[in-house]
């Protein structure tokens, strides 16, 4: 449910009715909530009874001068915002009401259109300076909770008091007091006390940011702010120094930077952070995570990161793709066999599940598998057991299951392919990938990493893209996702010639698919398989000519899916 907006309320005050009551119908048909007084003494009973986001107010009223309530307004509420006006504008009232705190001075009569902008201005403006305002209280919160080393020398730079974070920070020790700071050696650079005596000297404050300390042993970075003491009589009676640590900051601005590329996913768009977002919050936990995502969006770099970046990590990452086995293989493969199970068991062979325990088994195209196989993972899943298959003892195995699929398994789950049961297990967390066609700003990224890593396989100087390419990315579908743009960018920097891509080095299919989409844009046929377009095979297959790999990417399968359901 969209979150309501704040409604503005505003005050009025004019000791002519007539102008109270006209502009109070205005600015209400502009939604703003209004409150009209004729005189000082209703305007502070509304003051005390309502909190208002600006205030007309006339200059000029029958018992007392606008500008006495303005400067109460200011000393009340500051935050509100006040326009004066008057029918006999003068240049000292103008000055003077600025001078209080006066966002704006208007002149009578006042013409709709300028009270409507100058409205809007003014709650704008107010918008902005309450944002700040929250934004200068939380930083207040924030450093008024965490513990600073301070640091204070005497008007002859001596050493007279520092707290236990300085402490902590610094060294410093009770045998230092009396002596001159800078004199002091306590294994840094002595910025914090250098800065000191400055602030000392020119009795000014000092800052030096983000500097690197290494005095406690253990390398931080800090931020010192040195500031002079004044006595009572004005004289400079000596200097003090808070060192704020920022080291864990710093961290966080660090990996804010690198987040961009999150154990080897490329993603700086929204949608990618919340996923990143997602696989941290899932790191530690065993749960079983159902990963979506079209062909080519990268599942299977999802399912490293959630193993890769969690305690399992020393452990093993097993994958297992369902659709590239028959049922028979993939039963072997996932639980192992005996001797003799069947024909070629020629040895007893260890499954994926067993290679798995204690790690990850990624089951990748989860939609494909059998009846059989359903049933047999679910109990893995349920009762972590099973049996090789030939083999009536039961192995127990501690594994974590993350599948994948770009299939619709709920569907599949009506129409009786897919177990419920087994759906439901898997489907515990699900984690849906967003496609490349929605993560425009991703796409520079990806195209200047792909462009790195094959000028090393490849052994290029290929230095980026032409804009021609780049607005050519950004409006193509990109039915393959990063598979298809990473095969693209290969294709392009095995051809060029020169150190930037054009439009000319392009796979030709890419560039057909292009032409395709650029037509159904203006055409509109049925081009993408979309739940509210459903294409069927054959379509699928007349609208890429009959090349399975484009139909297989309309219908938003596998390969290997398409070839068996053609068999």
């Amino acid at each position: 449910m969209p979150m309501k907006q704040k409604q503005h309320r505003i005050l009025l005050v004019d000791d002519e009715e007539g102008i109270c009551f006209t502009m109070g119908r205005l600015l209400q048909k502009e939604g703003y909530l209004v409150e009209t007084a004729i005189s000082l003494h209703e305007a502070r009973e509304l003051i005390k009874n309502f909190r208002f986001d600006l205030a007309f107010i006339d200059i000029t009223l029958a018992d007392e001068s606008g500008i006495t309530l303005l400067s109460e307004i200011k000393e009340s509420a500051p935050s509100t915002q006040v326009v004066m006006f008057t029918g006999r504008p003068q240049v000292e009232s103008a000055a003077e009401a600025v001078r209080l705190g006066a966002f704006d001075y208007m002149s009578k009569p006042v013409r709709f259109e300028t009270l409507i902008a100058v409205a809007r201005h003014a709650l704008s403006s107010k918008e902005l300076d309450d944002e700040r305002e929250r934004s200068r209280a939380n930083m207040d919160a924030i450093f008024r909770t965490v513990t600073d080393g301070i640091v204070m020398i005497d008007q002859d730079g001596c050493l007279v008091q520092y707290n236990t974070m300085a402490e902590q920070f610094c060294g410093y020790r009770n045998d230092l007091l009396g002596r001159v700071a800078t004199d002091i050696n306590l294994g840094c650079g002595g910025g914090c006390r250098a800065v000191l005596q400055e602030a000392l000297d020119l009795n000014a404050s000092r800052v030096l940011r983000r500097t690197e300390c290494h005095s406690s042993g253990k390398a931080r970075i800090v931020t010192v702010t040195a500031t002079p003491v004044a006595e009572s009589d004005g004289s400079v009676g000596g200097a003090v120094a808070v060192i704020h640590d920022e080291t864990q900051l710093v961290e966080l601005e660090v990996t804010a930077r690198r987040r961009g590329n999150y154990h080897g996913i490329i993603g700086f768009s929204a949608p990618m952070q919340r996923v990143f977002s997602m696989i941290e919050s899932l790191t530690n936990i065993p749960t079983t995570v159902l990963i979506n995502g079209e062909s080519g969006t990268g599942k299977e770099l999802v399912a490293a990161a959630l193993h890769g970046s969690g305690n399992r990590s020393k452990k093993p990452f097993v994958k297992v793709n369902c659709s590239a086995l028959s049922e028979h293989l993939l039963e072997s493969e996932l639980f192992g066999h005996v001797r003799g199970a069947f024909t070629g068991a020629i040895a007893d062979k260890i499954g994926r599940f067993q290679k798995a325990d204690g790690g990850t088994l990624f089951l990748d195209e989860i939609g494909d598998i059998s009846p059989a196989t359903q049933m047999r993972l679910l109990r893995v899943l349920q009762e972590s057991e099973f049996e090789r298959v030939g083999d009536s003892s039961t192995i127990k195995v501690e594994v974590r299951i993350v599948a994948a699929t770009n299939q619709n398994l709920a569907e599949k789950v009506s129409q009786g392919t897919f177990r419920q049961d087994l759906y439901y297990r898997l489907n515990v967390v699900r984690l849906e990938l967003p496609p490349l066609r929605e993560r425009h700003d991703d796409l520079e990224p990806l195209v200047a990493h792909f462009i790195a890593y094959f000028n090393s396989k490849l052994s290029k100087a290929v230095s980026g893209v032409s804009d021609d390419v780049m607005n050519l990315f950004m409006a193509y579908g990109w039915p393959g996702n990063i598979r298809e743009l990473e095969h693209a960018v290969e294709h392009a920097c095995i051809i060029c010639k020169s150190n930037t891509i054009a439009i000319s080095d392009l796979p030709q299919d890419l560039l057909a698919a292009h032409q395709l989409q650029f037509a159904s844009l203006n055409n509109s046929p049925i081009i993408k398989n979309t739940p509210a377009t459903k294409l069927t095979i054959t379509e699928a297959l007349e609208a890429s000519a009959g090349n399975k790999t484009r139909a297989a990417r309309l219908l938003g399968i596998s390969r290997m899916t398409l070839y068996r359901q053609l068999a």
